[in-house]
C-alpha cells in the first residue's frame, strides 16, 4: 500500500502531536496537587487510569508516527 504525501505528514504530525500531548499531561498527572491523582502520597486509582491512557496513547502515536514517516521514505525512494 502507497500512502499519499499529505497522509503520511499527517500521520506523522499525530505522532508527534501525541507524544507531546501526553508527555505534559503525565508531567502535570504527577505534580497533581489536587487529591484526584495522589492520597496521602500513594497513586490512587484515577492516577493509574490515567496512566494507562497515556501509555496506550505513546504506543499509539509511535506506531502511526511510524507509518507516516515510512510512507514518507517510501515517497522520497520513489520519486
Amino acid at each position: 500500500m502507497k500512502l499519499s504525501r499529505p497522509v503520511s505528514w499527517f500521520l506523522l504530525a499525530f505522532g508527534v502531536w501525541s507524544w507531546v500531548i501526553w508527555v505534559t499531561f503525565v508531567k502535570n498527572l504527577v505534580k497533581d496537587s489536587s487529591g484526584l491523582a495522589f492520597d496521602g502520597g500513594h497513586p490512587t486509582a484515577y492516577f493509574w487510569v490515567h496512566l494507562l491512557l497515556a501509555v496506550v496513547s505513546f504506543v499509539l502515536g509511535t506506531v502511526v508516527g511510524a507509518i507516516g514517516l515510512r510512507g514518507l521514505r517510501a515517497l522520497r525512494r520513489t520519486s
